[in-house]
């Protein structure tokens, strides 16, 4: 597979192409409707919850955690996670200002 060439892109783009990677899969999909639903959960939660193997779930989350929209806190042998809400409203900010624009009148093709 190629290089993305991320550097020859605005930051701007290169920030929601990191958010649509993201959203790009269901199990992340449910992961964070489930952490709304709960306010904050347990991974092995997440487990029964979602239906897939412990590493699956783990990846995922840990996908979640680097863009930010998600945090942990180490509870024992268990790592709580919750919806981190600054940054959940800060990519919806970036996501709506995107998804806002306005088409031209024109038809095209």
């Amino acid at each position: 597979m190629g290089l993305a060439k991320t550097e020859i892109f605005t930051e701007q783009q290169n920030e929601i192409a990191l958010i649509a990677k993201v959203f790009g899969h269901p199990a992340r999909v449910a992961i964070l409707q489930h952490l709304f639903k709960q306010d904050s959960c347990v991974c092995g939660d997440l487990v029964n919850v979602i239906g897939l193997a412990q590493p699956t779930i783990s990846q995922h989350l840990k996908e979640l955690k680097l863009l930010g929209l998600i945090k942990g806190n180490v509870e024992g042998t268990s790592v709580c996670y919750c919806i981190d809400t600054e940054a959940w409203t800060d990519m919806k900010g970036i996501m709506i200002k995107f998804l806002d624009q306005d088409l031209p009148d024109t038809e095209c093709c």
